[in-house]
């Protein structure tokens, strides 16, 4: 898998954007990816240096439109620290 392959999109909460004061990051990034391509992605892409990268996986949970039912995309949500010398990304 290619870097920009494991990396789907940066995750905007309150509570990430909190984390951002800490050098936490957080990505939503593809089902399959394990940690050391998350770590690798986001040193590729933004020239930074990671410490640590925490996985979280989210079941798809059910939805229902009438009398048909199914379930949302199941989601993997990592959040990387950077080293204390390493740069900040800049994702605004």
């Amino acid at each position: 898998m290619e870097a920009r392959d494991v990396l789907k999109r940066p995750v905007i909460t309150e509570r990430s954007s909190e984390l951002m004061a800490e050098k936490k990051y957080t990505f939503e990034v593809d089902v399959r990816a394990n940690k050391t391509e998350v770590k690798d992605a986001v040193e590729e892409i933004f020239g930074v240096e990671v410490e640590k990268v925490n996985i979280m996986n989210y079941k798809g949970k059910f939805k229902r439109v009438g009398k048909f039912g199914g379930y949302t995309n199941k989601r993997r949500k990592a959040i990387v620290k950077l080293t204390a010398d390493s740069k900040e990304i800049e994702i605004f």
